[in-house]
């Protein structure tokens, strides 16, 4: 065959050639951008051999094919959508033999596949490093015979020197993706992390999902743990089809992924017996398992109408991005498990406030030769507190006061029962001592690990103007009689802790004004911010001051007081106060 006559005189000497080449090794090295890489190549090859077509084809090892990366003179519709399969027309040739194919008349050739009618001649050489194929050069021409050896030994050489560069500017080029694809989910998840309405997270799940791969469906099923069983949770679809539901493990491609925690890839739905057929229209799926600490949450799953639509990039993007997409929703559903939890437990919170504002006495009740007032501030919405007053005749007036060991719902239930108790036996009992000794039995035969109450009870008899007291671990009261301050001292374990106990009794007769003051441990353990109890000495030093005024006003005092005290620093215990003033 002739060689055209440009290139067969364009190197004279070896020097020229050595020349050129080293001029297309530092084209092509000079960026590992793919694009400019190719058009580099293409003006090399322009200057040394001519053609009217030119197309370097890069080998795609997934289509198992040739496809058109860069091309100069190709119909756009042919660049877009060829993919030649190795072995078939001229470039296909070249790639299955790894060997240059020189053809000077193309119609005279089977293999021809047109791109052009006005084509004559054609010459394909492909590109080889590190023992794989990168892809092939191809040049055509409206000539007869218008390639020889020489244009086949000079694309020969450009194609040796530029093979390992464009396989490496394709190797960059993934790199850089994947890294901006980990950046890019790296973002995300942080995003999905501070998510923790459900809803919202999975919508924000779909739409970045979405927007890294194309897809006609996206769905999210939960893993209902107890029926074993794929519950629907949300969708994203192009149009107005329902969705699978209750889907048993290991049945249909979203089963198998949670039943085998491995991402499964179904190129043709039609070809995999494990498809559920629910609409025709769906030719490709992906389910990817949501995996939390080694247990199946769930199944993310994609799906598109065209074959073979996901690729292994897909699976890995969804591989990468499937552990924080599970933590999240995982948080987001123990976040909602929680705050349902809080709302019932408010709502019984609240219920039994109410109970336990009837059990409790709204307002001491009137006591003859005593103006009576109390106040309870819990710290918890219901109090482990507890007073009483039992008025059964002129004789004699029984009144309570008491805590129970703990807080919350656990001790106003068992504080229910002391209550109880005491409405039962208090009629039957005048004498204080003997009251808390059948109390203890009882609460002994009702035990509760780790529950007792602490009560201080006085019976008052207005006749005498005397109290007689019994004490069961409770602070003794605080007595104050013409701005002097008086400590009646009686001792005694708590009720509920150890059987056949006695209690002491003590007498203290009364002098009309004296102020009699019952208080929880609430009031004289809170703490400041500097760590300090409110303390027995303040709380005697405040009712020194107030003891003219009316109960009620001693008791307001008493609680504002602690509550300035312990500002900032809050309120860990109940807080109870009972005035007593003897009025005759």
């Amino acid at each position: 065959m002739a060689s055209a006559p440009k290139s067969a005189t364009r190197f004279r000497e070896r020097a020229e050639l050595l020349d050129f080449l080293l001029e297309v090794s530092a084209a092509t090295s000079e960026t590992l951008d793919l694009d400019q890489l190719l058009a580099n190549v293409a003006d090399n090859v322009k200057k040394v051999v001519p053609y009217e077509l030119l197309a370097i084809l890069l080998y795609n090892e997934k289509l198992q094919g040739l496809r058109i990366r860069y091309s100069i003179g190709h119909r756009e519709e042919v660049v877009q959508k060829l993919v030649i399969p190795l072995g078939e027309g001229i470039t296909g040739a070249a790639a299955e033999l790894r060997e240059p194919v020189l053809v000077g008349d193309v119609r005279s050739d089977p293999r021809y596949l047109n791109a052009l009618d006005a084509v004559r001649s054609e010459l394909a050489v492909p590109m080889v490093a590190r023992g794989r194929l990168v892809g092939v050069i191809d040049l055509q021409s409206t000539r007869l015979n218008a390639y020889g050896n020489y244009e086949r030994a000079i694309l020969r050489l450009i194609a040796s020197r530029v093979a390992a560069t464009i396989d490496n500017a394709r190797l960059y080029r993934r790199v850089d993706r994947q890294n901006r694809t980990l950046r890019t989910l790296a973002r995300l998840s942080q995003g999905f992390s501070s998510i923790l309405d459900l809803d919202e997270l999975l919508g924000r799940i779909a739409d970045t999902v979405r927007s890294l791969i194309p897809s006609d469906s996206f769905s999210i099923l939960l893993l209902d743990q107890r029926a074993k069983v794929l519950r629907h949770r949300f969708s994203r679809r192009v149009d107005e089809r329902g969705s699978l539901d209750n889907i048993p493990l290991g049945k249909g491609i979203t089963g198998a992924a949670a039943e085998s925690k491995e991402t499964i890839r179904v190129p043709d739905t039609l070809a995999d017996p494990r498809y559920l057929p629910y609409h025709p229209d769906i030719r490709s799926e992906v389910a990817v398992p949501l995996v939390v600490r080694d247990r199946v949450i769930g199944v993310m799953d994609l799906e598109s109408e065209r074959v073979g639509f996901f690729t292994e990039d897909h699976v890995r993007t969804l591989s990468l991005l499937a552990p924080q997409i599970a933590n999240s929703i995982e948080n987001a559903r123990l976040y909602q498990e929680i705050a349902e939890r809080e709302s019932r437990m408010e709502s019984d919170l609240h219920a039994a406030r109410e109970v336990q504002t009837m059990l409790l006495p709204r307002r001491p009740p009137a006591v003859e030769g005593l103006e009576t007032a109390a106040g309870l501030l819990p710290a918890r919405e219901i109090s482990g507190d507890l007073y009483d007053f039992f008025v059964h005749s002129d004789e004699h007036v029984v009144i309570a006061m008491g805590d129970v060991s703990g807080k919350g719902a656990a001790a106003a239930l068992y504080g229910a029962l002391v209550s109880g108790l005491l409405r039962t036996m208090a009629p039957r009992n005048c004498e204080p001592s003997l009251l808390l000794m059948s109390l203890n039995e009882a609460l002994i035969e009702r035990k509760v690990d780790a529950r007792y109450v602490t009560l201080l009870v006085l019976v008052w008899h207005p006749r005498t103007g005397e109290f007689r007291m019994a004490n069961a671990g409770a602070f003794p009261p605080l007595i104050c009689r013409a701005g002097e301050i008086i400590k009646p001292r009686v001792e005694g374990l708590p009720l509920g802790l150890l059987d056949a106990r006695e209690y002491e009794e003590v007498s203290f007769e009364t002098h009309p004004g004296d102020v009699v003051v019952l208080y929880s441990d609430g009031i004289v353990d809170q703490n400041n911010l500097a760590g300090q109890d409110y303390g027995r000495r303040r709380l005697a030093s405040l009712l020194q001051q107030h003891w003219r005024d009316p109960a009620q006003a001693i008791v307001d005092a008493i609680l504002i007081d602690v509550d300035h005290f312990g500002t900032g620093a809050g309120t860990t215990d109940d807080q109870t106060v009972v005035v007593m003033k003897v009025t005759g």
